[in-house]
């Protein structure tokens, strides 16, 4: 892959733009009322901002690493790249979803037939010693090391690379049968433990050889992961409703819950209960007291449950905290960033979960989902999913508005037309505003965008002028940047240029 050689001199062209216009700044110093020592800080300020972009290697096969580079940095508007470099899922990774319209870059054959997953970069075998799991080099894109490749070109660039890493995997995975989550009923899931050991130990050997073999930037954890109680409710946009699959109660879990006092027996009694509520529930059969009353009955009979689920969540922020701790004992300059799923911002119950304040402790920034053209379609199954068990006594439209109150929304659409109108920019500049709040100042937020992720073909698509007011509703509400999402080989031209011209404007009122 061609290497850029005029990086030099733009770096040179650059700095001296950006010293022009810090000097015009302070010349105007006293008329605005500011010192030229605040206006150096409100320059520094910005150039301090992560404005980021999320990439799968593929692109980078498919396109050459220079020419899209060029497009992170000239249409895009974009200093960072958070580079897909571990996953099995094809959310952050691959060309574009099957059966959806090709972007107008990149490939246009699709890869449904050879998407594989694993390590986008090269497994260094000494890092991995106190783990049985495996993970390969991802098949579909050769013997190509993507972190090897696009480094030296993007530090040339003056872009910084973040590798992404994702709890996504495939059953072929050396090691990770003997990981998987063990459900309600004694069934092996299909999803891993996270008290497992060496669940564990993969997550923290796997930044280390990160951050140890290559000169990154820092890594950016996803971890879309309910617990067993939300998930036996459905209390989620993308799941279909089966509470005797609800995890985890694995000997790991138990060991976890013993040690704070929590009865096995009990909680698992408690939710077979549960499970036979919900599944009385969805076919219409109505308790004597109503819905709602049974569930909380049940669980004031039953409050291992609550205590169960308050475990599954522990674990997961155990996780987030070896992570944080790993990558910082290698490098303290390194930045941990962690993604927030898309239902922190639907489910009042989850959010309770999710102390904003306590989780920027262990993190340098937050990525919050606020994707929101496809959160019409999302918000209005995770209502039809609650309307249909604890809350099924509500007209769905009442339940709407009474959520909508719940969780600070302003004027949205009605949820009959929730999926063909989508949630507004609003949405996106309330979310983000709630983040900046809730962390304190202890690290930086930054909303992740929705930039044409794929919706039903009678929801509402995305367009451009979406991307640009959703983008710069970020950076109005006081964001640290931006992370356009969920990845660029689902993105047209017409969408990126949207963000970068979205990025600029933003980028003004910092400076």
């Amino acid at each position: 892959m061609k290497r850029i050689s005029t990086a030099k001199n733009n770096s040179r062209r650059a700095f001296l733009k950006s010293s022009a216009q810090i000097a015009a700044l302070a010349a105007t110093a006293p008329m605005t009322g500011f010192s030229p020592m605040d206006l150096v800080a409100k320059k520094k300020a910005a150039a301090d901002m992560i404005n980021g972009i999320q990439i799968g290697a593929i692109s980078f096969v498919d396109e050459g690493v220079d020419k899209v580079l060029d497009i992170v940095q000239q249409r895009a508007a974009c200093n960072t790249v958070f580079l897909t470099t571990f996953t099995y899922g094809r959310g952050l990774a691959g060309r574009q979803m099957p059966g959806k319209k090709f972007p107008d870059h990149g490939s246009q054959t699709s890869d449904e037939s050879t998407f594989h997953g694993g390590n986008y970069a090269t497994p260094h075998p000494q890092y991995y010693n106190n783990t049985t799991i495996k993970v390969p080099h991802a098949p579909e894109i050769g013997n190509v090391d993507i972190l090897k490749e696009v480094l030296p070109a993007a530090k040339k660039r003056g872009i910084k690379i973040y590798a992404s890493i994702e709890d996504q995997w495939k059953s072929d995975v050396p090691g990770i049968q003997d990981c998987y989550e063990i459900d309600l009923m004694g069934r092996k899931a299909n999803t891993v433990c996270l008290y497992n050991p060496n669940i564990r130990n993969y997550w923290t050997s796997l930044v280390t050889d990160l951050c140890k073999s290559y000169d990154i930037d820092g890594i950016l954890l996803f971890n879309e992961r309910s617990g067993p109680l939300l998930n036996a409710l459905g209390a989620s946009h993308f799941q279909s409703i089966d509470s005797s699959r609800v995890t985890c109660f694995c000997e790991h879990h138990q060991r976890a819950a013993k040690e704070k006092g929590i009865d096995f027996k009990r909680a698992k009694e408690g939710y077979l209960k549960l499970d036979q509520f919900i599944q009385a529930s969805l076919k219409g059969q109505r308790p004597v007291d109503g819905y709602y009353v049974a569930f909380e009955r049940l669980m004031m009979e039953y409050p291992e449950i609550a205590a169960w689920d308050r475990v599954f969540d522990e674990g997961k922020h155990q996780v987030l905290h070896e992570v944080y701790d790993t990558v910082k004992g290698i490098n303290k300059n390194l930045q941990v960033g962690f993604h927030i799923e898309h239902v922190n911002s639907f489910n009042p119950i989850f959010r309770a979960a999710r102390d904003y304040s306590q989780l920027a402790e262990k993190a340098d920034f937050l990525k919050v989902v606020a994707y929101n053209v496809c959160a019409g379609e999302r918000y209005a199954n995770f209502i039809k999913n609650i309307g249909s068990t604890v809350f099924r006594d509500v007209p769905l439209d009442e339940l709407y508005r009474f959520n909508n109150h719940l969780l600070g929304y302003g004027n949205e659409a009605p949820l009959d037309k929730l999926p063909t109108e989508g949630l507004s920019a609003d949405y996106v500049y309330r979310e983000t505003k709630r983040a900046i709040d809730g962390v304190k100042g202890k690290c930086k937020i930054l909303p992740g965008i929705d930039v044409n992720i794929p919706v039903k073909d009678t929801s509402r698509q995305c367009s451009a002028e979406d991307v640009y007011a959703a983008t710069l509703a970020g950076y109005k509400a006081g964001a640290d940047g931006t992370i356009l999402s969920r990845k660029y080989s689902e993105m047209t031209m017409a969408q990126v240029d949207a963000a970068g011209r979205a990025i600029r404007d933003g980028l003004k009122l910092k400076s």
